[in-house]
């Protein structure tokens, strides 16, 4: 469990151009303390108005037992449910993050954002990748219409789709050279399907799968037409 909020960490100082956009910049700087806190839940008090094109200034303060009862409540939208349970897991782990929720009409995309994530995205990705599968389970509940659910921090899932991407060339490079398959090293069945649609669209190569889980893995060969013969 978290210690329980200290006294100065119940408020926020926010500033810019007009008071509704003070409170958001207070509201943010709440967040990662406080995650899936609303308006309802903050008390602010304007220190400064935006009178003559200035700045505008506010202090948030948070009613701690209405942010406590929020909490409780699970939303309706599935992406403020993928919000909300992101948000939970962050603070249940003791760090200091906020939740932003991206959505098309194809996809609820939720970054955290703070310092020191690792912990979150586990070895390999093993905890992020629980987690999305928690949100997804979480947010499409009882409902036939679904979105794909992405859960991301620090740009760790483009990186890591880099470093499958260049891992799957290695491969495929021997695979050509040596005329025979090559094995990737055990991955989880989200990260052999970025291997295998990336490999897909050369032509050149073909893609399985072997093993049983955990340890299942992606196999690289030749395709027919490359073949030596």
């Amino acid at each position: 469990m978290t210690d329980e909020p200290r006294p100065e960490d119940l408020s926020a100082e926010g500033e810019g151009d007009s008071l509704g956009a003070a409170k958001w910049a207070a509201m943010k700087e709440l967040e990662p303390r406080f995650p899936g806190i609303t308006a309802e839940s903050v008390r602010f008090e304007v220190i400064e108005g935006p009178e003559g094109g200035g700045t505008a200034r506010v202090r948030a303060e948070v009613d701690e037992e209405a942010w406590r009862a929020a909490a409780e409540v699970i939303p309706e939208e599935p992406g403020e449910r993928v919000r909300a349970i992101v948000g939970r897991i962050v603070h249940a782990l003791g760090l200091r993050a906020s939740v932003d929720i991206e959505e098309t009409e194809e996809e609820v995309r939720a970054t955290v954002n703070g310092n020191e994530l690792g912990l979150l995205i586990g070895k390999h990705g093993s905890t992020i990748d629980a987690v999305q599968h928690l949100a997804f389970r979480a947010a499409y509940r009882g409902r036939e219409d679904r979105k794909q659910v992405t859960v991301d921090a620090a740009g760790y899932r483009e990186r890591r789709e880099t470093a499958l991407h260049r891992m799957a060339d290695r491969a495929a490079a021997e695979a050509l050279r040596y005329d025979r398959p090559v094995e990737l090293e055990p991955m989880r069945a989200p990260e052999r399907k970025i291997v295998h649609t990336y490999l897909s669209e050369r032509g050149d190569v073909d893609t399985h799968s072997e093993g049983d889980e955990p340890d299942r893995r992606l196999v690289i060969s030749p395709a027919p037409a490359f073949r030596e013969p």
